[in-house]
């Protein structure tokens, strides 16, 4: 899924191709995309883009009222969710959805937007909205960690006890992150996962925050120097979005060695996703507890490095 940084330079590619530009049509062909029937989708046609915006996970373009023709004050707001299997892609050409794989095109003077999304599961959405009330709704209120200080990081953080991964990755929370990127934050702030955020100390908590900052600062950046966008330039379009990069240091990385001290990447596997993590750096060496395979094999489950190492030697 598309978390922070991939948001970021998504907006940023968009930023020199649309906006200012007018969106002259609308193409719908997903039959479960659209989730919202007033106003209307063709109500944001002919319509300038005034605005950019990130949701959390959402991207959000907004587009100039015509108070001529319905008497309207307030923008337009088009939200899109591109979920785990959802993308983006720019043409200069006219591009026609399929319904298929290309669920959505948004036709400008500049050129198409389409939106993709791989697989059976079709779980992206497009809400159109009017005026920022409305939009508010949508945004799931999570703060954003690069414009807070540490203060108001650590109540969010404490306001409740839940494990490390659950409270990144919920977006009432932490606005933007998600399985991929607090996988990195936690190994870099060498923090275990299922750490409950009410017990950590102070000192742990202002580690996580440096980490979670420097973490997202530095993958905006990889980012935007793939894609070639710098100030004045559109850059490349985006079409290699991915939760999974041989530059990230745990994440998806299961089985091969921790770029920090060697140890060999572990995971906790549970329904479609799993948590990367190097036990020796974060949890002191202890094997944290795989749902499927500890309940499994109960009492014979390894409790650490060593023990583990010794059963598949011997």
């Amino acid at each position: 899924m598309p978390e922070l940084p991939d948001i970021v330079v998504y907006l940023d590619a968009l930023a020199g191709r649309i906006l200012g530009h007018t969106l002259e049509g609308i193409e719908v062909a997903g039959p479960f995309l659209l989730r919202t029937a007033v106003p209307p989708i063709e109500a944001a046609q002919n319509r300038k883009v005034i605005a950019l915006r990130r949701l959390g996970k959402r991207i959000a373009i907004g587009v100039e009222p015509e108070t001529a023709r319905d008497g309207d004050q307030e923008s337009l707001w088009l939200v899109l969710h591109l979920m785990i299997a959802g993308r983006l892609h720019w043409s200069e050409r006219r591009v026609k959805p399929d319904g298929r794989r290309t669920l959505a095109a948004f036709h400008f003077d500049s050129g198409t937007l389409t939106l993709t999304e791989a697989g059976a599961r079709k779980r992206a959405s497009l809400h159109l909205v009017r005026g920022e009330e409305e939009l508010n709704k949508i945004d799931r209120g999570g703060m954003d960690v690069l414009s807070a200080k540490l203060a108001e990081f650590s109540k969010v953080l404490t306001a409740n006890n839940h494990t490390l991964k659950r409270s990144l990755t919920d977006p009432r929370y932490f606005s933007g992150i998600g399985n991929a990127y607090s996988d990195e934050i936690l190994f870099a702030a060498q923090l275990s996962p299922v750490a409950l955020t009410q017990r950590l100390s102070t000192e742990e908590i202002s580690r996580l925050y440096d980490a979670t900052r420097k973490t997202l600062t530095e993958w905006i950046d990889r980012l935007r120097t793939e894609s070639g966008i710098a100030p004045g330039t559109t850059g490349k379009f985006p079409e290699k979005v991915t939760a999974f990069r041989p530059q990230m240091a745990v994440h998806g990385r299961y089985g091969q060695p921790c770029p920090r001290c060697g140890a060999k990447v572990q995971r906790i596997r549970y329904a479609s996703n799993e948590t990367n993590y190097c036990a020796r750096c974060q949890t002191g060496g202890k094997l944290l507890a795989d749902r499927s395979l500890s309940r499994l094999l109960r009492d014979d489950w390894p409790r650490s490095l060593e023990e583990l190492e010794e059963r598949k030697s011997g």
